[in-house]
């Protein structure tokens, strides 16, 4: 059966699960470590661990481990909590390029949108970029 694997993966001693559905300690012993038990008793472990009294009468219960959710996250999730694990924080001087940058930058597309639209909204785009840039200085 897998009510342990269930009760370990909601954090819960043996204890805890037996207030909660309302089963003597030993019971419950007994049932973790193979021994059969009643429908009833089933029902009361089911309801407490939200699943179906099917899925307790399994031998076995696949859980992924950490690792394993890690190793299937995409690329660019593992990327992003990697730089946020390493906390990069520019520096003001970088801060301070960038808000020039985008300005120039955003001041130059703004008159080059008297020829073209698609350029108008880049400038504001990036005039916005800039003052973003200028409340973290």
């Amino acid at each position: 059966m897998v009510i342990k694997q269930l009760r370990v993966s909601r954090h819960l001693a043996q204890g805890q699960l037996s207030e909660m559905s309302r089963l003597n300690v030993r019971s419950i012993q007994r049932i973790e470590s193979g021994h059969n038990a009643s429908l009833e008793s089933l029902k009361c472990l089911a309801s407490v661990l939200e699943v179906d009294v099917d899925t307790l009468q399994q031998t076995r219960l696949d859980m992924k481990t950490q690792e394993e959710l890690w190793q299937a996250a995409p690329l660019w999730v593992r990327c992003w909590f990697a730089l946020n694990y390493l906390n990069l924080t520019p520096s003001k001087r970088a801060t301070v390029r960038a808000l020039f940058t985008c300005h120039i930058s955003g001041y130059v597309f703004c008159i080059l949108g008297l020829i073209s639209q698609p350029a108008l909204a880049g400038g504001i785009i990036m005039l916005g970029v800039g003052y973003f840039f200028n409340f973290c200085l």
